[in-house]
């Protein structure tokens, strides 16, 4: 059984099959498609599929968890938490150095986030990887539910676009692409910004606004930073 250090819940397993189902990835970003014409441009015909979809990822007897390891030797690791009337998403990185790992987002009616800015979010889309989840798109998707971003550049729908249509079936990815963006995540837009070298943003539920008392402590604020803006090799260093 897969083990997380620090999250001791439930039974996880790998999700690595529900990969290469076009509809887990409607399902798996749903807190993002708010409405009706949002889920009727996202599902189309298919919404009795997704439903059934949902009850398998929401099990309770299995936890299903996706890893994106990074080039620092950081691992992100999306999470679907089911308990019995506790469900949801948590997404955590760790480092084989930290005793625990730490919470960037939760993704539940409860949420906590953002967890990245569209930087971060392309950078550990595309960094490369042999274990774990390693496609760049599927990677994207994944940690898009994670995004709380004010400042988004011109390019981001294209790029989520083609994201899209590379691992869904849906009819008009461009449109659920700028749905995706507008809504983003449950919480509302941060402003980011770098501070002593730590990107930080302004967001009243993330754990990476220091100024909240539930904050990452600021060495692995630190590290998170470095991780997710893709540091150069050789500059990385592990805090204590």
């Amino acid at each position: 059984m897969l083990k997380i250090p620090g999250y001791e819940h439930g039974p996880l397993v790998e999700g690595g099959v529900y990969l290469d189902d076009p509809l887990f990835w409607p399902v798996h970003l749903g807190s993002c498609l708010r409405g009706e014409d949002a889920q009727r441009a996202a599902f189309g015909a298919d919404w009795d599929a997704a439903i059934e979809l949902n009850r398998k990822l929401t099990a309770v007897r299995e936890w299903p968890v996706f890893g994106l390891p990074l080039r620092s030797g950081h691992t992100i690791h999306v999470v679907y938490r089911n308990f019995e009337g506790d469900r949801g998403v948590d997404y955590l990185i760790h480092h084989p150095t930290w005793p625990a790992a730490e919470i960037l987002a939760v993704d539940d009616g409860h949420f906590m986030g953002p967890g990245t800015a569209w930087p971060e979010l392309l950078s550990a889309a595309r960094q490369p990887a042999t274990e774990g989840v390693d496609d760049s798109d599927a990677r994207l998707l994944l940690l898009f539910p994670t995004l709380g971003d004010a400042q988004l550049p011109d390019d981001a729908p294209t790029v989520l676009t083609a994201a899209l249509a590379a691992l869904t079936v849906i009819e008009e990815p461009a449109e659920v692409a700028r749905t995706l963006l507008e809504k983003q995540g449950q919480w509302a837009r941060a402003h980011w910004r770098l501070e002593d070298g730590i990107r930080i943003n302004d967001g009243g539920h993330s754990y990476r606004n220091p100024h909240n008392a539930f904050a990452i402590p600021e060495p692995h604020l630190l590290e998170i930073s470095n991780a997710l803006n893709e540091e150069k090799p050789g500059l990385y260093r592990p805090s204590d």
